[in-house]
């Protein structure tokens, strides 16, 4: 879809890793956390339910997909799945690795602090994770 363009706000704190059949796959650059999000490639679309039966489905496929490879990730002891749209309207799913102890913990991680990026993105394990997928 020629259309289909990423929220800039999305584009700024990530790194693109793979267009997955429905949605492409970013990684949050905070080297905190194992950081995915989905951004379903469908122009316009906000929210979940706003989606076609196929693509609601499509999209809970890879939101079992991303978790399965950030479990098995370095220090990953909880997973955290969000859907918030606040600060950016434009349809998108977090999935985040967690630990105790990190950060943030217990809360959540938007709004707690500054990002701390990746020395290098591309080879963080989540950007590997997604590519050996």
């Amino acid at each position: 879809m020629t259309d289909f363009a990423v929220d800039p706000v999305i584009r700024n704190l990530t790194l693109e890793l793979a267009d997955w059949p429905l949605s492409r796959v970013f990684l949050y650059n905070d080297a905190r956390y194992h950081w995915g999000l989905l951004v379903p490639r469908r122009p316009g679309a906000i929210e979940m339910c706003a989606l076609l039966v196929a693509d609601q489905r499509q999209l809970m496929a890879e939101l079992v997909r991303l978790p399965e490879l950030i479990r098995p990730l370095p220090g990953v002891e909880k997973l955290n799945v969000g859907n918030l749209g606040n600060m950016v309207a434009q349809l998108h799913v977090h999935v985040i690795g967690r630990r105790k102890g990190d950060p943030a913990w217990p809360g959540p991680v938007w709004g707690h602090s500054d990002p701390q990026p990746w020395p290098a993105p591309e080879a963080s394990p989540l950007a590997q994770a997604v590519r050996k997928a």
